[in-house]
């Protein structure tokens, strides 16, 4: 059966060295989770996946709904099956595409909002409608329904070893009033969901999610009662500002087992993975290494790079001096990168991607690595400030 264990806790903030043990393999904590939303990495095999030191990855139920129903019992899960690799696997429920369905092209609502949004207009879900059950929703000009019972399904099915429960997201720019109801449909769905969840483990775990939006008050109250509830592990939701992370962190962390994983859902920018890990995080998963990677901006440690820019045509240097990737290892100049990933020629631009997803994802990974590392030597803080204050200084 999977396990959790904290190995070391940091002396002067929440964050924490630990060891997740899935059935598919070990996690180590802190650890990035790479997104893979239809259950891969466009351009990338299976050995390229490994060779970016990857632990985990993460689907989406939503997107793979189609897919799994037609899929046939194998040795196999679907998602191990599908990515090809032999590695812990997770699937969110679905409930963040949900909403990203419900509003008129005019007032689409993304994750993050800039810092000095109201979190009070209204606006109208026109494409879908929230009942005590589930949400219906139109997708394709049909209206289709999913609820905490479905959500379950379908990610057991897809057969990852930690799935999310079904929760009520709101957008960032909802008001307290929609957040509060919110609130208890996702307390609902999250009983539900463990209920269904507990007619067949398998070798899965559950992790409940914590609503709330950007009013302390009823982040706390859903920390507290998804706290209570006997979950494997918790997920922190929702859509917030930048600069309001850590402080909803400090907000829910505190009510949550101390003994249980904790993940983060949608952040992953480099300032962001050291504020989640500083308040207690233990996994988060994000699209931004594998996104940006495809339209050539690439991470290094002293800041990050739009490949494609006209001043590395003729640069041949790789892409970061000492980088263990497979493309700076086989010494791929920048401008070859670059040539390749501006290239209409759909193999050579395929090539291109490929390069650039390998250099982004073994620089996060590596980067966990090496947080894990000051972890364990007692040395986070002291590490954050510096690696910040260069990365930060060259962006």
């Amino acid at each position: 059966m999977p396990s959790f264990q904290i190995l070391k806790k940091d002396k002067k903030t929440r964050a924490r060295l630990g060891i997740f043990k899935t059935s598919h393999g070990d996690i180590n904590t802190p650890s990035y989770v790479f997104v893979g939303t239809y259950g891969k990495f466009l351009h990338l095999s299976p050995r390229d996946i490994k060779k970016t030191k990857t632990q985990v990855v993460i689907a989406n139920t939503f997107h793979l709904w189609k897919s799994v129903i037609k899929h046939r019992n194998t040795k196999k899960t679907f998602l191990t099956k599908s990515f090809g690799l032999n590695i812990p696997t997770m699937t969110d429920s679905g409930g963040f595409q949900v909403l990203s369905l419900a509003f008129d092209d005019k007032n689409k609502i993304g994750k993050f909002i800039t810092d000095n949004a109201r979190a009070d207009k209204n606006y109208k879900r026109s494409k879908i409608k929230i009942t005590e059950k589930g949400v219906y929703f139109k997708y394709d000009e049909k209206w289709k329904f999913m609820g905490p019972e479905l959500s379950i399904k379908l990610q057991k099915k897809i057969g990852a070893d930690i799935i999310f429960a079904f929760d009520h997201i709101t957008s960032p720019l909802d008001n307290y009033k929609y957040n509060k109801k919110a609130v208890a449909l996702t307390d609902r769905w999250a009983k539900i969901c463990l209920k269904t969840h507990n007619l067949n483990k398998k070798d899965q775990v559950l992790f409940g999610i914590v609503q709330g939006g950007l009013f302390k008050d009823l982040r706390t109250k859903s920390a507290k009662s998804i706290g209570k509830i006997p979950f494997d592990g918790f997920g922190i939701g929702g859509s917030y500002t930048k600069k309001q992370i850590a402080k909803i962190l400090k907000w829910v962390i505190p009510y949550l087992p101390e003994e249980k994983p904790r993940h983060l859902l949608g952040v992953g920018k480099v300032a962001d993975i050291f504020e989640a890990i500083e308040n207690g995080i233990d996994t988060f998963d994000c699209v931004i290494p594998t996104r940006e990677a495809r339209h050539g901006r690439l991470y290094t440690k002293t800041g990050h790079m739009d490949i494609r820019k006209g001043r590395y045509s003729e640069d041949e240097k790789t892409l970061e001096k000492n980088c263990g990737c497979l493309t700076c290892f086989d010494k791929i100049p920048r401008s070859k990168i670059r040539e390749f990933i501006k290239s209409e020629n759909k193999i050579s631009n395929a090539t291109g991607q490929r390069w650039c997803l390998i250099h982004n994802m073994w620089f996060f990974n590596n980067l966990l690595e090496k947080i894990r590392k000051s972890i364990k030597n007692d040395r986070f803080e002291e590490f954050k400030k510096s690696y910040l204050q260069k990365f930060e200084t060259n962006t």
